[in-house]
């Protein structure tokens, strides 16, 4: 389902209406860092899962010598 370019219209004047011209940026922002944030998590997981299976692959190659 993908929205059309009236329905994103309808939705920024609702966003307008409920919080208002002055809330927006702040709200933005701290959506801004939200997704930083998620993001940074996001790489720090994979990192160490990546380096957890390193860890598992060596071991289990010395395994087989």
């Amino acid at each position: 389902m993908s929205l059309g370019p009236w329905e994103i219209v309808l939705v920024v004047l609702v966003i307008i209406i409920l919080f208002g011209g002055k809330k927006i940026p702040e709200l933005a922002r701290g959506l801004g860092k939200a997704l930083k944030e998620f993001r940074k998590t996001t790489k720090d997981l994979k990192d160490e899962v990546n380096s957890a299976a390193e860890d598992v692959k060596s071991a289990v190659d010395e395994t087989k010598e």
